[in-house]
């Protein structure tokens, strides 16, 4: 053992050799390692052992204090989730609450593609507004729709780790008052596509075409388009849903998505499609519309691809729903609210849904049937209107 002075000595060992600063506290000598020789040099270690005097000289043990800093280093590591890691956490937690798994995927796919390779690994409590920006300005003047989802997306994940204790402050992708400085409203920058949709007078001659169309897809789509129903609804459509001898179909409020339980009236052609499907039902399956694996829906895309077959890729299924609405509006006298119930819409008005009691449903049997009927046309009116011109 060295002695340099003032407390601070080289201990020398087999193993090797190091600093020490020895001290008493109450009594009692205490040794202080300050790091080994071959790293710590002499005026180092004598830095080092002038700043533990110095806690000495305020009452403060600097063994104790060390060991202080060092849990609260460990403590700080602890808390240091990634975004990635509250993202993962989140979704986990909240995907019970979600209608179906497409919003799932939908939340795993924007991430993936959008925000993880930029801030995916940085330190939740880290996430500023730069770097919130830095995900979502690209994307707001290309693609603003989706960037509008992203952003809200992350505007989740942030305040799901303030609330788990894992960031402080402001949240940094919340929009009133804040992103909205820096971006311009999305409604400014690209005119909302709707979903594409076929005009009624076409629905005829589609329906015609569609109707030779033996596969499952096929009569899914049908489905979807006399019922008004979405695809989603649609595809995990179960049998227990249905009953026949009613000709009712209730959705339960788990799939809808305004979260409320909706019944709809079954036409005589959709009975028709009900009962070509039981006639292959599996006995283990309770999906109406099964995939090629048994108790397995229909996947997303096969609606979607039995229109590119039909040389339809310029139509969407949701786009028959609006071809619906506009059918309703301009050739029927059904009131508003009978078609936008039809279509399961969420009453707008606080009021009006306060004091709407019914869903209307005697009417909608006769608006769908009256859809039905309209649908099985060969070709309406318009079309069916050919002049012979002769030399």
């Amino acid at each position: 053992m060295y002695h340099d002075g003032h407390g601070l000595y080289l201990q020398v060992t087999e193993g090797g050799a190091s600093w020490i600063y020895r001290y008493m506290l109450n009594g009692k000598a205490r040794e202080m390692g300050l790091g080994p020789l071959h790293t710590i040099t002499l005026a180092e270690a004598r830095e080092r052992a002038a700043n533990a005097r110095k806690l000495r000289l305020d009452g403060i043990d600097p063994i104790g204090r060390r060991r202080s800093e060092r849990a609260a280093q460990r403590g700080a590591g602890a808390t240091a989730m990634s975004f990635r890691q509250c993202g993962d956490a989140f979704i986990a937690s909240h995907e019970a609450g979600w209608h179906s798994p497409v919003h799932r995927r939908q939340w795993i796919n924007s991430f993936a593609q959008h925000v993880y390779p930029v801030i995916g690994r940085l330190p939740v409590r880290d996430i500023d507004t730069k770097l919130v920006m830095r995900v979502v300005e690209p994307l707001w003047r290309s693609i603003p729709e989706t960037a509008s989802r992203v952003r809200g997306r992350i505007e989740s994940i942030l305040d799901w780790a303030k609330a788990a204790g894992y960031r402080d402050g402001e949240n940094a992708a919340r929009w009133k008052g804040h992103l909205d400085h820096l971006l311009p409203a999305k409604n400014k920058i690209k005119k909302v596509e709707h979903h594409s949709a076929l005009p009624y007078p076409e629905m005829g001659a589609f329906m015609a075409k569609l109707r030779h169309d033996a596969s499952i897809a096929a009569r899914a789509l049908e489905l979807a388009i006399l019922t008004a129903a979405r695809s989603s609804e649609t595809r995990f459509a179960r049998w227990s849903e249905f009953d026949l001898l009613d000709k009712t179909w209730t959705v339960p409020a788990n799939r809808m998505k305004a979260g409320r339980e909706h019944r709809v009236p079954l036409s005589g052609r959709v009975l028709a499609i009900l009962e070509e499907m039981e006639a292959h039902r599996h006995a283990d399956d309770d999906f109406v519309f099964s995939s090629s694996k048994v108790g397995r829906p229909l996947a997303d895309t096969m609606l979607l691809r039995r229109l590119r077959r039909m040389d339809r890729s310029d139509l969407t299924v949701h786009g028959f729903r609006s071809t619906f609405r506009d059918w309703a509006a301009e050739r029927t006298s059904f009131p508003r609210e009978v078609a936008e119930m039809a279509l399961a819409h969420a009453i707008p008005s606080a009021v009006e849904a306060a004091y709407r009691r019914g869903d209307l449903f005697g009417k909608r049997r006769k608006l769908m049937d009256a859809w039905a009927s309209y649908c099985a046309q060969r070709a309406t009116v318009e079309h069916s209107k050919v002049v012979s011109l002769h030399r």
